[in-house]
């Protein structure tokens, strides 16, 4: 699909948490199908790195680093963006980390150091580029949230809150973005091999590499859909759980991670 998003109109694209992940290698597949992505995370170093390796792309890698908690760094950011390449066409907030908690010992620090990256840092950015794009009435958000949002997974407290408050978010902002001719659309992946998810401490299911991940998400920027979610074997039976009555869903999750089995 070479071209596929600039021949939509896609000729700038912002990503936050770039230098890893999901974010690196969509990164890379923007800049191979011709877009001007500008990559910010805030490892400045890892940021070099990835504009060395889009070498040669049909496109263009360029690093603006900073910390998508920093509301000032995130607005300069913004504006630096679209002085340089122009009008941002494409918001990618990506950035977020995982850190496994658990009911005992509470962890107070994990959880807001969570909620300030994975939720508050996506209004951070939001605030930086969502007045331009409403006031051209033009433009695409994708949030990248998870699945884990849709509900409850061991050691995914602090993780999963931010990632149903990105789904509640995203839904709840499009009443108003339909009105301004913004796009806006939510990334549910299933698991992804990522630094992030190698914590994990039970098998992951239909566990994807970065690249395909990167690819589904491509696809579903251009068919435009509102939710974008893979594998759909998987994603759709987390959402099928969702219907069933609680005591079904804790005893089928707890079989399906192995938790039944933990001794601590």
């Amino acid at each position: 699909m070479s071209g596929a998003l600039a021949g939509a109109g896609v000729k700038v694209a912002w990503i936050t948490g770039a230098s890893s992940g999901i974010g690196r290698a969509l990164a890379l597949a923007l800049a191979a199908d011709g877009v001007t992505v500008a990559a910010t995370a805030r490892r400045a170093d890892a940021l070099d790195a990835l504009v060395l390796e889009s070498k040669g792309l049909s496109g263009l890698v360029a690093a603006f680093p900073g910390d998508v908690t920093d509301a000032e760094a995130m607005a300069n950011a913004a504006s630096s963006i679209a002085v340089a390449h122009g009008a941002i066409d494409l918001a990618v907030l990506n950035a977020g980390l995982f850190i496994p908690v658990r009911a005992d010992p509470f962890d107070l620090a994990a959880f807001r150091k969570t909620f300030d990256v994975n939720l508050g840092g996506v209004a951070t950015c939001l605030s930086a580029v969502l007045p331009a794009m409403t006031a051209r009435r033009g433009g695409r958000l994708v949030l990248v949230s998870s699945v884990t949002g849709y509900g409850g997974l061991p050691t995914s407290a602090a993780y999963g809150a931010t990632k149903a408050g990105l789904i509640n978010l995203a839904e709840s902002l499009k009443f108003d973005l339909d009105r301004r001719g913004v796009g806006i659309q939510i990334v549910n992946p299933g698991f992804v091999d990522t630094p992030a998810t190698r914590q994990n401490p039970f098998t992951m299911p239909a566990l994807m590499s970065v690249d395909e991940a990167a690819r589904r998400i491509m696809d579903g920027i251009v068919d435009g859909r509102f939710e974008i979610t893979f594998p759909k074997r998987f994603t759709y039976v987390l959402k099928a759980l969702r219907l069933l009555p609680y005591p079904a869903y804790f005893w089928l999750v707890t079989k399906a991670t192995g938790w039944d089995r933990r001794t601590d």
